[in-house]
């Protein structure tokens, strides 16, 4: 675990005393990625990159605002003693799938204004979504939150040490980790995929499907879950329950269009 990646010199002016967080680098870092990716799948595509680009900054502050929102209701009930907490990302506390629903919901609105296709540009986004999600992770890993429950036998178990989120000197799932590689692997499948996509939004509500049957599974050994069904069944779970079906519902009326437009 290493939440703060160094500390500046207190000889430093301004700055002195003061650290860089690796959870706040991690972000830094899937943001310059994201921007990388959708410059080059617009180019590919024939979308005008100055208009994703552009809309990209919009819904990257609609997820950080999303995601920030979804993690107060879950895990900050006496919100109101600290409203600052709200805008300390870098301390970690982001839900992703506030972030999905939230930032989805603006690139909806802002395709309209701009004149192009929500289901194309919401293709071009999707791989750099996940990526970007897992590049998070590794955030969360070095800053000790969205922890596994107790692994005493699991051969990969991790152990904290003292002064993070995670509960320390006791082995854990890996549950940040895991969710790392489940999202290079969708990665690496999407890149492929949208090469051969039967129509568009397909990348997208692919992506829906496979990232919420992860959470689903993996949220089967998270520490720091909240319960609507104590412990059986999660909120994360329930809402990616949903989201598994909004991709297989979009998935079905999108595929019956393409049919329909070939025959």
């Amino acid at each position: 675990m290493l939440p703060t990646l160094f500390t500046f010199p207190d000889s430093f002016p301004l700055i002195g005393g003061k650290g860089i967080h690796t959870y706040g680098l991690m972000i830094a870092f899937a943001f310059l990625f994201g921007l990388y990716w959708i410059k080059k799948e617009s180019k590919r595509v024939g979308v005008d990159p100055e208009k994703t680009t552009d809309l990209y900054f919009y819904t990257i502050v609609a997820g950080l605002i999303g995601s920030r929102i979804l993690h107060i209701i879950y895990y900050v009930p006496h919100f109101w003693n600290d409203p600052l907490v709200f805008f300390r990302v870098w301390e970690g506390g982001l839900v992703f799938q506030g972030g999905v629903i939230l930032a989805t919901l603006l690139v909806l609105i802002m395709t309209k204004r701009h004149k192009l296709q929500f289901l194309s540009v919401a293709d071009i986004y999707t791989p750099a979504l996940a990526i970007g999600h897992g590049i998070g992770r590794l955030g969360c890993f070095f800053a000790g939150c969205c922890f596994g429950t107790h692994a005493p036998h699991f051969p990969l178990a991790l152990t904290f040490p003292e002064g993070g989120s995670a509960p320390a000197g006791i082995p854990l799932y890996p549950t940040q980790l895991m969710e790392f590689g489940g999202e290079v692997l969708i990665f690496a499948f999407l890149v492929r995929f949208r090469k051969n996509k039967p129509f568009d939004g397909a990348v997208f509500f692919l992506y829906l499907i496979l990232y919420s049957i992860l959470r689903i599974f993996v949220e089967m050994i998270r520490g720091d879950r909240e319960f609507i069904i104590d412990p059986y069944l999660s909120k994360a779970q329930v809402i990616g329950a949903v989201m598994v079906v909004i991709g297989l519902v979009g998935w079905r009326i999108m595929l019956k269009r393409a049919q329909k437009q070939d025959s």
